[in-house]
């Protein structure tokens, strides 16, 4: 700030006498110009000591020369360094960003494989992440093409929850691939075919949960036995039951289990076509069960013979870790898988709605034939709204959803059944799809653009998890005694030299 800048006094006498001595004048003249001069001495001294604060400052401070530190402790080249000028899309210069890896689901429960976004290792647990609160349904759906290691997903999944005390179910096993793995974990794999001796009476009370009074326990029982004669009767005639059919069984199934200790199905067969006199009268009830009574006669006296046609020979133990029920010697068409699935998953379905019963996995394998029958699909309904009641994680796997068309009528009450399926699973793993599926895969699933896109890059064990509105993408790691135990090529590689 120059002198003609300074801040500058103006004085002026508002009140003065008429007359002004000269003294007086001076002496108030001299006193205003000693208050500027005071003003002025002040400013410069303040301005000083700031100056000479400032230059301490800067005396006491070091800093770096422009060229660096000297010596060997400069870590510099003897050239100038260069970079070339790189240009590339958002879209590659995406894969740079820092944080575009998830975080993971954390170090508790069955360990997977590899995330191939973060590098670390996959950890999934449906118990687990339902008592954290990251997903509020255990059930789970899993759809591959063939060779792309479903197969072996779903088995390491079920294998590896066994440590931690859990228990595996596969009511229906139509391909024996889950035979030899129970086996090898301790349980049990009963093998259902014809010419075999193993026979399973689909109308035994079953395993009886601890705490059910016999009024109760019976009452269950007769439910269950009158669910399943009209899910056999609903799957061989491919329609509904009508009120009268309903009567008929309902008649037949009383009479048999009043006479007989241990009711099977011939008996039942039987007074369907030959109601007793005293129930039937007037001789309309034969009538009305006629066509009943022909559908259930084809699994006593048709091509089911000698499955379900006698007392059980082998007794369902739900303390072993894994029972597994081999439908591979009956494939002859899916009526008849989707009935022996039937029969099979009452025979279980005891044990597996004990609420005491503990955790377990339910594995639904070739899913696509089993929703294609209503009474079938009816009661994987029942046991997915469940699930959480009794502890139980259902597995669906598919080979594409396309199979899913299968499944009823456009619009039909079926179609709705078996996309609430899906609809209640919030953990969906996809692995490698045709190029023509991935459309109906996205829609069906609810994948994003990207997920999709995806899908037909992914590699032999390599899945898109989707996990709510998580997303993770895992290479499946299996341990050499895995791979020799669950390889499903054994067949088409077995002569390769």
């Amino acid at each position: 700030m120059n002198r003609d800048e300074a801040e500058r006094l103006h004085t002026a006498v508002l009140v003065a006498p008429a007359s002004e001595k000269r003294r007086v004048r001076k002496q108030r003249q001299k006193a205003a110009a000693n208050l500027q001069i005071e003003q002025q001495h002040s400013e410069r001294e303040e301005t000083r000591a700031k100056y000479l604060a400032e230059l301490a400052e800067r005396r006491g401070t070091s800093y770096l020369p422009a060229a660096g530190e000297q010596g060997p402790t400069q870590l510099r080249s003897s050239g100038r360094f260069r970079l070339p000028r790189h240009q590339d899309t958002s879209a590659t210069l995406a894969g740079a960003y820092p944080f575009l890896a998830e975080g993971g689901l954390g170090s508790d429960g069955v360990f997977v494989g590899q995330d191939l976004y973060s590098g670390g290792s996959f950890v999934y647990d449906p118990w687990v992440l339902y008592a954290r609160g990251i997903i509020t349904a255990p059930n789970l759906v899993l759809a591959g093409i063939v060779g792309s290691g479903k197969s072996s997903l779903a088995k390491s999944l079920y294998t590896r929850s066994l440590p931690f005390g859990r228990r595996v179910y596969v009511p229906g096993d139509p391909k024996g691939e889950h035979t030899a793995v129970a086996e090898a974990v301790g349980g049990r794999a009963i093998v259902l075919g014809h010419g075999l001796a193993t026979r399973l009476n689909p109308l035994d009370e079953g395993y009886r949960p601890s705490g059910m009074s016999d009024e109760s326990w019976a009452s269950t029982v007769a439910s269950r036995r009158r669910d399943l004669i009209g899910a056999l009767a609903e799957t061989v005639l491919t329609r509904p039951l009508t009120p009268l059919e309903h009567t008929a069984i309902d008649t037949a199934l009383t009479e048999v289990v009043r006479s007989n200790d241990v009711p099977i199905l011939p008996m039942v067969v039987e007074h369907i076509l030959a109601p007793a006199q005293d129930a039937d009268p007037e001789g309309r009830l034969a009538e009305d069960g006629r066509l009943v009574g022909h559908a259930l006669r084809r699994l006593v006296a048709g091509d089911l013979a000698g499955l379900f046609d006698g007392p059980s020979t082998v007794t369902f133990d739900p303390t072993l870790p894994m029972i597994s029920l081999d439908l591979s010697r009956v494939t002859e068409n899916s009526t008849l898988i989707s009935v022996l699935m039937t029969c099979s998953s009452a025979w279980m379905e005891s044990a597996l709605l004990d609420p005491n019963g503990g955790q377990r996995w339910c594995i639904y394998d070739e899913a696509w034939r089993l929703m294609s029958h209503p009474a079938l699909l009816r009661r994987m309904d029942a046991h997915w709204r469940l699930a959480r009641h009794y502890g139980i994680a259902n597995m669906l796997i598919f080979h594409k959803l396309t199979d899913l068309e299968n499944v009823g009528d456009e619009g039909s009450a079926m179609r709705a059944l078996a996309n609430s399926l899906l609809a209640n699973a919030e953990t969906r793993i996809i692995y490698r799809q045709e190029s023509d599926q991935l459309g109906v895969t996205a829609g069906a699933l609810g994948l994003t653009g990207t997920e999709q896109k995806l899908l037909p890059g992914l590699g032999i064990g390599q899945g898109l998890w989707r996990i709510k509105d998580r997303s993770f993408v895992c290479q499946h790691q299996l341990h050499p005694d895995e791979l020799e135990l669950f390889d499903t090529t054994g067949r088409m590689v077995s002569n390769r030299h």
